[in-house]
């Protein structure tokens, strides 16, 4: 018998609060960040992670995965890293009978979660090559298409403070994420609780709670939650008021914004409301969800000019100007 939306909608919940529970047993604290990127997932959006080393940057990745039934890989990003290093490449394999034949190696980037640590490393060449499957969800390689698994979703790390030997992602590339997360240190007691989890001989694991098709089945759900239009009517005089030359831009806008955001962050500020009133356990989208979605989706999309980074101001405080 087919459960009714009202079933539905209590199962949802249920396996939210189950993901949530294990993925505590492991990662302590970061709550706002393992939301962020739940949401992020749930949207199938991929996500720049910000942080400084040693903030467990891949363990919050590999645990979702692990929570969520999902396959997860990590590429660490150097300067002599190539494109076939991520996709794959051909190799030229001998049979017993003496025939030759050319066999594609897949990637690592044929996997459900993947974590491209300190993205900014590489030459823009490689980093092509990984937004490329990104934006199609497949990979081509000696003129062959190949379909990468669902769900596919990148988590990238960079470095806030070392900027020797990078090569910053260009603003059109990074207007391909979703997501920027920014990880900050853990309190006192979140530090000492670490402490505690990890000093013994051995660590807490996470049982998985899903398995690839139903992240794809919550992945749909969410896109059936409901949008008021006044929240679309919100979302477009957000976005269009991060952009200086229009005429309703804050002054906040026009004097430390060079440019703003496109119409991608609308898209992305609608599918991340909705997840954000999944996880929250709401049945509509609300401006509550929105203001949770906004610095994530905008700080990474609006672009500051030369007084902002002469005065220090950063993007946040533009952000918090327009609400």
């Amino acid at each position: 018998m087919k459960p009714t939306p009202e079933e539905t909608w209590q199962q949802l919940q249920q396996t939210v609060k189950e993901i949530r529970s294990e993925i505590a047993r492991v990662i302590v604290g970061q709550e706002q960040v393992v939301e962020q990127m739940m949401a992020a997932l749930l949207c199938r959006g991929h996500c720049l992670l910000v942080g400084v080393p040693g903030l467990a940057k891949t363990l919050l990745v590999s645990t979702l995965g692990q929570v969520l039934g999902l396959n997860f890989r990590r590429i660490q990003f150097t300067p002599d890293l190539m494109p076939a290093d991520i996709v794959g490449s051909e190799i030229l394999q001998g049979s017993a009978e003496g025939k030759r034949s050319f066999e594609f190696v897949p990637g690592p980037v044929f996997t459900n979660l993947l974590l491209a640590d300190e993205i900014n490393r590489t030459p823009p060449k490689t980093q092509a090559a990984l937004l490329e499957a990104m934006q199609e969800k497949q990979v081509t390689v000696a003129g062959t298409s190949r379909s990468l698994s669902e769900p596919f979703i990148v988590y990238a790390t960079q470095n806030p403070v070392e900027h020797e030997g990078t090569y910053p992602l260009p603003e059109a590339q990074l207007d391909r994420f979703f997501f920027q997360i920014n990880i900050g240190y853990p309190t006192p007691a979140e530090e000492e609780e670490i402490l505690r989890r990890t000093s013994g001989p051995t660590g807490p694991e996470a049982k998985a709670v899903l398995t690839a098709d139903k992240v794809l089945e919550m992945q749909r759900a969410v896109t059936q939650i409901p949008v008021p239009d006044d929240i679309y009517s919100r979302i477009v005089r957000i976005v269009q008021s991060t952009r200086p030359d229009t005429p309703d831009a804050p002054d906040m806008v026009r004097k430390y914004v060079s440019c703003g955001a496109g119409p991608r962050a609308g898209q992305c500020l609608v599918a991340a409301a909705r997840a954000m009133a999944l996880l929250r356990g709401r049945v509509s989208v609300s401006e509550q969800e929105l203001k949770l979605v906004l610095h994530p989706v905008l700080r990474h999309r609006l672009i500051p000019n030369y007084t902002a980074t002469g005065e220090g101001v950063s993007m946040e405080k533009v952000i918090d100007s327009l609400m």
